[in-house]
């Protein structure tokens, strides 16, 4: 062996399985196969450099075993389901360069999607060929460059090396069997939709999840697997879900038990709400994982916008509205009940939520806004739609731009930095422990969601950073003070245009706050004169709009900080000034 071929091999320790740090070195004397053994005899000597353990549940919480930590999910969706059966980009870049920037934004998680037809049926074709009998011939060009190696693999095999370097960089990836003949998802009568649809068969489906499960047993980057992305269609019911979920979720914990199992509801996975009545009933336990969906789209676009003060009021109200929907028909899982015949709560994963990140639809911003506040009030485990800025070939297009992606079309850079900022207190695990609290020890944070800003106190007044730090704030009741903890500062209005400030006045209705939307995402109080004045304007819900503080409380779980802040609030804020209300208390 030339010394050139032994320079790929010798130094395997800091290579950490990379295919794309392998292939900046090729060995001509080597055939391709050869290099294929020796690929793959670096990812399987070194597992121990991926970080992540098996995770499994308690109560409503993701945890590491054997610590019992909690492991918080905040992940991004990278499509591999469309007809290419490819992970998109590693065309456009290499596949190295891909995973760190999934660390880079924040995330610790990849939800990974895959079609049950590539290991049921066309597990034995190889990159290139799908990339030729596609006839994406810019597709192949871009392979050549950045990620040669890939050519020749299998698509189960490109798959695993996907994986593999995903681990190496201390990423965990939930493996999402997103359809089963690869295409674009979802619509109602795709043939993929339903278990006896055209192209979803549940044998073959139940063959696919034994063989992925199978092939990832050991691996520490597999953390998790779904049964199925959005059940959906005309031929959707109950009774075939209980039967076929259960198949499913057997055959994935026989193979594999260390991995979570992922279950998804009925119409595109935003309801659950019949295991209200009727819980599912597997023969494991510690291992189960409800997921949702939760996009803009899925109301009306009409509702979010506004243009007048009266019809603001009805975007709070549409708020409200689905965020109620939303716990009727999802999370209610995360919550112990007795008017369930359940009363267990089980972990709840948001695995898809999204916006247009070219920032021009103002439906979306106001979504964002309403769910993000859910998301931090319930400390959320999640996955973002999406990763790719573009698709090989999507619905008969050539590389095709996803606006919903963080990547740009060419995967140069951020689309919308703005998006990843609001992001991150939610990638943060803000509950923790489960304790014995009194309501009067109970702290809370102030949290702004259009921009991902948390409010922190100086002296006698308050800015918003990232929140990266914040102060704490107590709110026992409606109607009552603000307060800051460990001080005697309260929170108070003083008068119209002005900014509120912190003092000691904590007894005055300029210091009693109440909230005054039916999104209870706006507070107020009332001036010397008894007027109601907000706590300041700003651009949540439209222009020229008011906004304010949220105060809602939600329980705190395992493995997290202890102290003052066991129960946290999600927050609207920002200016922090006084202005009249109108009528209609929005």
């Amino acid at each position: 062996m030339s010394p050139t071929c032994k320079s790929i091999i010798t130094p395997y320790k800091e290579m950490c399985g990379s295919i794309s740090l392998i292939s900046e070195v090729l060995c001509p004397e080597m055939q391709p196969k050869t290099l294929k053994i020796v690929l793959y005899t670096l990812f399987f000597l070194f597992p121990t450099l991926y970080h992540s353990l098996p995770l499994s549940t308690n109560s409503r919480w993701i945890i590491e075993e054997p610590s019992g930590n909690r492991k918080k999910l905040t992940c991004v969706n990278w499509a591999a389901h469309l007809q290419p059966m490819l992970p998109e980009g590693i065309e456009k870049k290499p596949l190295k360069y891909i995973a760190e920037q999934v660390g880079a934004m924040g995330f610790n998680c990849v939800r990974l999607t895959w079609a049950t037809y590539m290991f049921t049926r066309f597990s034995n074709r190889t990159v290139a060929e799908s990339l030729d009998q596609l006839g994406l011939k810019q597709a192949m060009v871009g392979m050549t460059q950045y990620n040669p190696l890939f050519l020749n693999l299998t698509l189960v095999d490109a798959q695993k090396a996907v994986v593999d370097e995903l681990g190496a960089h201390n990423i965990m990836v939930v493996l999402d069997n997103h359809v089963s003949l690869p295409k674009w998802c979802c619509s109602e009568n795709d043939g993929n939709g339903f278990f006896g649809d055209l192209y979803f068969d549940s044998n073959e489906w139940l063959l696919g999840l034994t063989m992925v499960a199978n092939r990832y047993k050991g691996n520490p980057a597999i953390v998790a697997m779904s049964l199925r992305n959005e059940l959906r269609g005309p031929h959707q019911n109950e009774t075939g879900w209980y039967k076929y979920i259960q198949e499913g979720a057997t055959a994935i914990h026989s193979e594999n038990p260390d991995v979570l199992v992922v279950v998804s509801g009925l119409s595109f996975e935003t309801n659950l709400s019949f295991l209200k009545e009727k819980p599912l009933e597997l023969n494991f336990s510690n291992k189960l994982v409800y997921e949702a969906h939760w996009y803009g789209f899925f109301n009306p676009k009409q509702k979010w916008l506004s243009e007048t003060l009266e019809i603001d009021e009805k975007t709070n109200e549409e708020c409200a509205n689905v965020t109620e929907e939303f716990i009727k028909q999802s999370a209610f899982v995360m919550m112990s009940s007795t008017s369930r015949s359940s009363n267990n709560p089980a972990p709840l994963f948001l695995s898809e939520f999204g916006v247009d990140q070219r920032g021009v639809n103002e439906g979306d911003n106001r979504y964002l806004g309403c769910l993000l506040s859910i998301m931090a009030e319930r400390d959320i485990d999640w996955a973002l739609w999406a990763l790719q800025g573009s698709y090989m070939l999507r619905e008969g297009q050539v590389d095709s731009e996803e606006v919903y992606g963080m990547f740009d079309v060419n995967w140069d850079h951020l689309r919308n930095s703005t998006v990843q900022q609001r992001l991150q207190l939610i990638k943060q695990m803000t509950q923790g422990e489960l304790q014995n609290q009194m309501t009067e020890n109970i702290s809370f944070i102030m949290y702004h969601p259009q921009s991902g800003q948390c409010v922190q106190a100086a002296k006698d007044s308050f800015f918003t950073s990232d929140c990266q730090d914040w102060s704490f704030w107590a709110h026992h009741e409606d109607g009552g003070p603000i307060r800051l903890t460990d001080s005697s500062g309260c929170l108070t209005a003083v008068a119209d245009g002005v900014p509120a400030i912190i003092s000691d006045d904590c007894s005055s209705q300029k210091s009693m706050w109440k909230l005054v939307s039916s999104s209870k995402l706006h507070v107020a109080a009332q001036d010397e004169l008894g007027r109601t004045e907000i706590i300041w304007e700003g651009p949540l819900w439209s222009r020229r709009k008011t906004q304010s503080i949220a105060v809602r409380q939600i329980d705190f779980g395992p493995g997290g900080s202890s102290g003052p802040c066991s129960i946290f609030t999600s927050v609207e804020y920002t200016k922090l000034k006084a202005t009249d209300l109108d009528e209609s208390g929005a």
